[in-house]
C-alpha cells in the first residue's frame, strides 16, 4: 500500500510538473483626455473600449487556434500634444499589440509617428484633420470621415441651405479646430458664401468677448467655431450677453449631448447646427441604439458622442488578428489594411490606401428642448 501511494505520490509531482497552456495575453491601448477640459468626452472613449475588451473576453475569442486574453492599457493624454506623445512611447514600451486613439487630431498626428516607427497598427475613433493619414504611415486609420467632408458639407449648408449672408468663423488653433474651419472657409467660399471674419482663440480660454465684440460689428448671421463643447457653450453664453443673435454652427467637436448644458439658456430651438462624423440611417439605426443601450447598462451614463467608433476600432484590430491568424503587429497589419465590409455599429468599415474609411458618413444635427435632433445623414 505505501508503494502504491509513493507511486500516487510521484504521479501527481509529474503532472503537477507538466506546464498548463498558458492563455496570450493580447494588449490593446488606448489614450484619450481623460482630464482637462474634455475629459468627458475622453471617458467617453475609454469605456467604449472596456466594453469591446470584455466583450471580446467573454466570447472566448481565439486567435490562430489559442486561447487569448485582451487587455486594455489605457493612458490619459489630457488633449496635450506633449502628454500624448508620451502616452504612445509608454505604450510602444508596453508592447501593445495595437492602438485605438487618440481622440483629438492635434494627439493623434504627431503620435501616428511614433506608433508607425514601432510598427504598431493605430485606428483613431475621431481625428478628423486630413494630416492623420497624409504622412505615409502604413500603421495610420481612422473610422471617421475627415474635415474635407465635414467642413465642406458644413460649408455648403451653410450657404445654400441656411442662406447665410455674412458668415464668420472661430477657431482654436488647435489641429482639429483649425482644419475643420478652414475646410468650412473653402466651402463657403466655393459656394458663392461671403466671410466677414475669422477670429482665434485657444481650447483653454473663458473669456470671448473682445473677439465676438469685433465680430459683432460686422453682423453675421452665421458664427462657425472650430473647437470642443468646452469652449463653444461658454462662447455661446457671451454670444447671448451681446445680443448676437446668430446661428451657431461647428464641427463634431461641438455636437455634444453636453453642449446644451454648457450653453445653458443661451441655446434656442434650431439655432446650432453642426456635423457628427459618422452617422447611420435605414436599418443600421438598431445596431447604434442597440449600443446606447448596453453602454447604459454597463456605465449608468449615456454615449457623449465617439463611443460607439472606439467601440468599432477595437473590434476591427481583433477581426483583423483573428483573420491573419496572428497578434503579431507586423503580421495582421496587411489584414487590417484589406479590412472592406466590417459591419460596426457605425455601419460598414473599409479602409482606403491611405487608411481612410471608405464613404465615411456624416450627420447633420441640431438642438431642440436641449437634446440633439437629426436633421440628414449625408455621405
Amino acid at each position: 500500500m505505501k508503494i502504491c501511494m509513493k507511486h500516487v505520490a510521484v504521479a501527481a509531482l509529474a503532472l503537477c510538473a507538466i506546464p498548463l497552456m498558458a492563455q496570450e495575453v493580447v494588449k490593446i491601448g488606448h489614450v484619450g483626455p481623460v482630464s482637462g477640459a474634455i475629459a468627458h468626452l475622453g471617458k467617453d472613449n475609454e469605456n467604449a473600449a472596456i466594453l469591446a475588451v470584455e466583450e471580446l473576453n467573454a466570447k472566448g475569442i481565439k486567435i490562430g487556434g489559442k486561447s487569448v486574453k485582451f487587455v486594455l492599457l489605457a493612458e490619459d493624454d489630457a488633449a496635450d500634444p506633449k502628454q500624448g506623445t508620451a502616452a504612445a512611447q509608454k505604450l510602444v514600451d508596453s508592447k501593445v499589440n495595437g492602438v485605438v486613439g487618440h481622440l483629438n487630431s492635434g494627439t493623434s498626428i504627431p503620435a501616428s509617428k511614433i506608433y508607425s516607427d514601432a510598427g504598431i497598427p493605430q485606428i483613431s475613433p475621431s481625428a478628423t484633420n486630413p494630416k492623420f493619414t497624409r504622412n505615409g504611415y502604413k500603421t495610420t486609420f481612422r473610422v471617421v470621415a475627415d474635415d474635407v467632408h465635414l467642413g465642406g458639407t458644413l460649408g455648403r449648408y451653410a450657404v445654400k441651405d441656411l442662406k447665410g449672408q455674412a458668415i464668420a468663423v472661430i477657431d482654436d488653433r488647435t489641429a482639429y479646430g483649425q482644419g475643420v474651419a478652414e475646410e468650412f472657409e473653402k466651402a463657403v467660399k466655393a459656394a458663392g458664401g461671403k466671410l466677414v471674419g475669422h477670429e482665434f482663440t485657444n481650447d483653454k480660454a473663458s473669456d470671448f468677448m473682445a473677439i465676438l465684440t469685433t465680430l459683432k460689428a460686422k453682423k453675421p448671421d452665421i458664427v462657425f467655431f472650430g473647437g470642443m463643447d468646452a469652449v463653444a457653450g461658454p462662447m455661446m453664453r457671451q454670444m447671448k450677453s451681446l445680443g448676437m443673435n446668430a446661428k451657431f454652427m461647428g464641427g463634431d467637436g461641438i455636437c455634444t449631448g453636453e453642449l446644451a448644458k454648457l450653453a445653458g439658456d443661451a441655446m434656442v430651438d434650431g439655432q446650432v447646427v453642426c456635423a457628427e462624423a459618422g452617422g447611420v440611417d435605414g436599418q443600421q439605426k438598431k445596431g447604434m441604439e442597440d449600443f446606447g443601450v448596453k453602454y447604459k447598462k454597463r456605465f449608468n451614463d449615456d454615449v457623449k458622442l465617439y463611443a460607439p467608433y472606439v467601440y468599432d476600432a477595437v473590434n476591427v484590430l481583433v477581426d483583423a488578428m483573428v483573420r491573419a491568424k496572428s497578434s503579431d503587429p507586423a503580421k495582421y497589419l496587411p489584414e487590417l489594411a484589406k479590412t472592406s465590409d466590417y459591419k460596426g455599429v457605425t455601419g460598414s468599415i473599409a479602409f482606403d490606401a491611405k487608411g481612410d474609411i471608405k464613404n465615411g458618413a456624416l450627420t447633420l444635427y441640431t438642438y431642440k428642448a436641449g437634446k440633439r435632433d437629426p436633421i440628414a445623414v449625408v455621405r
